[in-house]
Order: structure tokens, then C-alpha cells, then sequence
């Protein structure tokens, strides 16, 4: 099986030291990305860890074909123990980093411990430098990039960086990359701050030996993303918004109605008349991304995407695009998750009755960056902050809702109350079947399988890393199983060890089916999760037995 290579490197931030260890029996087993860094989350950071304290520890990783020339793979995964969800989580962000990462040597850089001084760390395939950088306490992400060029001719393509929200600890703080790309969900960012780290960067000419498989599929995969007429690669996700608005459901006002009546204001035609030229990640060819620019005001920056639009538009009763592009704008400088950060702006503009007060709005963005006033409580994200504001909470296991709406895709939203990442869409991602019409948009009873599956292949997504834009439009199971060559039902199997480890970590810190659920009801919902629960082999409280995470060792180690 195609596995990425190279070694891991720990980098204990407290001392000062580095370690560099031979991982290739976890990444034989784990492939890359998201599940080799889980396989050693689980084993390396205590179950008992504070997310802020010096045991939790973040894996960056690389997957196998990140040493390709096949467009959708300009990815990289970033895991650890999440202060919003308090479990194991993974998010992953597109850019030009990835490349610069394998050329350093390494397949995983893991970060421990925590440092007095704020640092900015220096990978290189010839060592690690630690550079003391207290004046860039509280820099954006772009004065970090430009005091990082000046010094040592680094780019955005070879950074990661935290910005003000890192630094003071906002649990949806984002790592970022590329100045505009987002290590968002789960607040990653924080975990960064906690450890005193600014920005790491990555450069080298050293990348693993990797020989891949099938060149014809590879150079297929690459000439169809070049040729699509795909609406996503003109509009991104940003072509949802009207879709979703008029035939299913667009979260808005803090998700107290189910469409927009100004969604055509905020839709993908809005953000594409504001695209100012093409952009990709590296080696894409589909060049999906958004840059924008509004010419009365000058502002530039990328997307907003569909997630954004939602937060900040029809959840917070906002229908001026250029507004939402502020937005967006602030929290990428700012390093914070735009769709947390907007739907937490959403819940209090609802305690005050504020829907589309866009002055208060980026004073609150930039208030809870700072953790400034009010600012400091909304910091905390929703489900700390719900009874204090009067409102729902809109969480589940304290991740805020995506914009795919459970409450009209109803297998989306089971998946929701299952996942290990709580209400985050892209964990399984069953809303395109729902749209589609491959599984009815009604009932949950029988999805569980469906779900299953579409979780499996997902973690292989985020272990291979490769973007969610080539799964189902060129990037099919036979696709998979020529680029790896394995057998497709043979790498479920091991989408299946991940989100156990996953799961099994939980579990361990007290989550079970007490957490696994929804703050509104779905037809057969509870006989749904249990359903669930019996194909993934749990008990009927959720908890993974722990002689299923002793076979799994033992098949990998077979």
C-alpha cells in the first residue's frame, strides 16, 4: 500500500531539543496525514492532557501524495487534542506548504511541551533553529509573514502562524498558512498559542523517496481537473448558497429560520462578479480558490467560501457581500475560524436582537481576538457561552453547526451527533448523497452503513491528503485503488482504525453517547445511533471496546 515516508520530528519547545525517530511500521499502517498523526496522538499525548498544557502535543504530517504531480493534493494535516471539542481532532488546509514541508525530510513534525518565550521555529532538512520573537507578540498573520521575509527571505507558502487569537488562547483560533489558508475547525491555533509557538517554518531540499504507482491515472486525474466545467471552479463552494437556500436549508439568524431572503445578495454570482483573477494550491489544476477585491473600498482577500457566507451572512442577518468579505478578511489576519467566529458573533447578536448591525460585528471580531470586553466570553466559543447569552446551543460536543443543515438532510445531521468532530460537514460529508439523491434526504434509519463508509474513505482523504473537491467528481474508489495499490475495501479498513482511535481517545476522557446528540430531533434518530454504534462494533453506550483496539494493532502489525 502507497504509504507516505520520511521520519517524525519532535520538537519539545520547553527545552529546546529535537528528536528525529524511524516511523515507517505507523505510516505502513496508517498511510499519512490525519491517520498516522492519530495513531500517535493516541499513543503519545496522556488521556488525561490538558489541551493547553504542555502533554497535549500537534502533529503536522504530510501524506504520500503530497510527493505527486495529481492536482487536489496541495494538503496538509494538522492534529492534536482540540480545547473546543475535547478530543482528538484534525483539520487540514490547502496552500503551497505542503511541498516545502516534505522537502525538510520529515513525514510528521510533532510539538511538545511549552515555551517561556514566544518562538518562531525554523525547520530546514539540515536541523531546527528556535528564534526568541517577543516583538511579535500580538503581530497579524501578514506582519509575521513580512518580519519573516525581511529576516530570512521566507514566504507565506512556507509558514505556519498564529495570529492575536492564537496568542490569547480564543478556542477557535486557527493555524494559518499562505497568509489566507486555514488550519480552521477545532481551534488549533490555540494549542499553538498555549505552546508560545508564532510560526513554524518549513524549507528544504531533502524529500523522501517515493515511488508512485500508475502514472497514466495520475496524469488522468490531473488533465480532468484542468479540463472540468465544473461551476465550483469558478465560484468555489460560494455556488451553494442559492442552492441550498432554495431547496434545502441555509442556516439563518442563529439558526432560527432555514432560509435567506436575501441569499441572492450573498450568493456565488455576488462573490464571482468580486473574483479578481484565478488561484490554486500547489500542483491544481482545478484552481478553485477566490481571490476577490472590491473596488470602492480596496479590500482584498480570499473567498469568502459558502461556510463564511453562512456565519457571517444569513446567520448573522447580513446581505452585503463586501461586509462578509470584511469579515472574512479580519479573522484570516486575525487567525481565527471564520465559521466558529461567525456563528458565536450569530448567538449574540441574537441575545441582543442585533441581526445585521455589520459595525458591531468586526468590533466583535476584533474583541475576541483580543479577548477584549465582551469579546473575552465569546472567546470561549458557544457551548461555554450559551446559557450566559439566553440562547440554544447550537453545538454538538462543542463544535458549532456547519451550513448544511441537518434538520432538512437528515443522514447529515445523524452524522453530526456520531462524529468524533462533532458538527463539522466535512467528517463524513453525507450531505452530497443527501443532494445528490444517492440516499433520501428523509429519515435516518438505514444511513448508519452509508455514514460509516463515507467516514472511512474521509479519513483516507485527510491521511492521502487530498482535497474534498476531487472525492466524487474524478477521484472515484478504482481511482483509490490504482494510486495505492490496495484494494479499496482493504483502505476502509483502515478509515475504520482511525476514527476508532478517535473515538477510543474520547471515550477515555468521558465521552459516550451522552454527547452524541442533537439539540433537535430527527425521525428514529436514537435507534438510528445505535444502529451506528453496532456497525462500528461499540456498545450501546458508544465506547469502543478495548479488545477491538487491540485487534486493530494486531491487523496492523500484520
Amino acid at each position: 500500500m502507497l504509504h507516505a515516508r520520511g521520519s517524525l520530528l519532535t520538537i519539545d519547545v520547553g527545552a529546546r531539543e529535537t528528536e528525529t525517530a524511524d516511523i515507517d511500521d505507523e505510516l505502513e499502517s496508517f498511510i499519512g496525514g490525519r491517520g498516522v498523526s492519530t495513531k500517535l496522538a493516541h499513543d503519545r499525548i496522556p488521556f488525561d492532557a490538558d489541551p493547553f498544557g504542555p502533554e497535549n502535543r500537534l502533529y503536522l504530517a504530510s501524506g504520500p501524495l503530497q510527493q505527486s504531480d495529481i492536482s487536489f493534493t496541495g494538503r496538509m494535516n494538522l492534529t492534536g487534542l482540540s480545547q473546543l471539542t475535547d478530543g482528538l481532532l484534525s483539520s487540514n488546509a490547502g496552500g503551497y506548504l505542503s511541498r516545502n514541508f516534505i522537502g525538510t525530510g520529515h513525514s510528521v513534525v510533532e510539538v511538545a511541551g511549552e515555551s517561556d518565550d514566544l518562538l518562531a521555529i525554523h525547520v530546514t532538512d539540515e536541523g531546527v533553529e528556535f528564534e526568541e520573537v517577543p516583538e511579535l507578540a500580538g503581530a497579524t498573520v501578514p506582519e509575521v509573514t513580512d518580519e519573516m521575509n525581511d529576516r530570512h527571505g521566507l514566504e507565506s507558502e512556507n509558514l505556519v502562524t498564529i495570529g492575536p487569537a492564537g496568542e490569547n488562547l480564543v478556542r477557535f483560533a486557527s493555524a494559518m498558512t499562505y497568509d489566507e489558508r486555514a488550519f480552521g475547525r477545532g481551534g488549533l491555533g490555540a494549542v499553538m498559542g498555549a505552546k508560545n509557538v508564532k510560526c513554524i517554518s518549513f524549507q528544504g531540499d531533502s524529500p523522501p523517496e517515493i515511488e508512485m504507482p500508475n502514472e497514466d491515472v495520475q496524469m488522468d486525474v490531473h488533465r480532468q481537473a484542468a479540463t472540468s466545467d465544473d461551476i465550483f471552479r469558478r465560484q468555489g463552494t460560494t455556488h451553494l448558497v442559492q442552492v441550498l437556500n432554495d431547496n434545502f436549508g441555509l442556516p439563518t439568524r442563529y439558526y432560527s429560520e432555514l432560509s435567506f431572503e436575501n441569499a441572492e445578495k450573498i450568493n456565488g454570482d455576488r462573490v464571482e462578479e468580486k473574483k479578481y483573477k484565478k488561484a490554486a494550491c500547489s500542483v491544481c489544476a482545478f484552481a478553485c480558490k477566490l481571490p476577490t477585491r472590491d473596488d470602492a473600498s480596496g479590500l482584498e482577500t480570499e473567498g469568502p467560501e459558502f461556510e463564511t457566507i453562512m456565519a457571517f451572512g444569513s446567520n448573522s442577518g447580513v446581505d452585503d457581500i463586501v461586509d462578509i468579505m470584511k469579515s472574512n478578511d479580519m479573522c484570516d489576519d486575525l487567525g481565527m475560524d471564520t465559521i466558529s467566529c461567525g456563528n458565536t458573533i450569530a448567538a449574540y447578536l441574537a441575545s441582543e436582537d442585533e441581526f445585521g448591525n455589520v459595525e458591531l460585528i468586526h468590533e466583535l471580531v476584533e474583541k475576541i481576538a483580543h479577548r477584549e470586553g465582551i469579546g473575552d466570553t465569546l472567546a470561549e466559543g458557544i457551548e461555554r457561552v450559551h446559557e450566559d447569552l439566553g440562547v440554544e446551543n447550537w453545538t454538538v460536543k462543542g463544535m458549532d453547526f456547519a451550513a448544511h443543515e441537518g434538520r432538512v438532510v437528515h443522514g447529515q445531521g445523524l452524522s453530526y451527533a456520531v462524529s468524533n468532530r462533532g458538527a463539522d460537514h466535512m467528517y463524513s460529508t453525507t450531505m452530497i448523497d443527501e443532494y445528490n439523491d444517492v440516499i433520501p434526504a428523509e429519515g435516518t434509519a438505514g444511513k448508519s452503513e452509508h455514514i460509516i463508509d463515507n467516514e472511512n474513505r474521509n479519513a483516507i482523504r485527510d491521511s492521502a491528503v487530498v482535497c474534498q473537491f476531487g472525492i466524487g467528481r474524478i477521484i472515484e474508489a478504482e481511482i483509490f485503488e490504482a494510486l495505492f495499490d490496495e484494494d479499496y475495501e482493504d483502505l476502509l479498513s483502515v478509515g475504520d482504525r482511525i476514527v476508532n482511535l478517535e473515538r477510543h481517545f474520547a471515550n477515555q476522557r468521558g465521552r459516550d453517547i451522552e454527547d452524541d446528540r442533537l439539540p433537535y430531533d430527527l425521525p428514529d434518530l436514537e435507534s438510528s445511533i445505535q444502529e451506528y454504534y453496532e456497525a462500528r462494533g461499540w456498545s450501546d453506550d458508544g465506547v469502543v471496546p478495548e479488545t477491538l483496539v487491540a485487534d486493530f494493532a494486531q491487523a496492523a502489525d500484520d
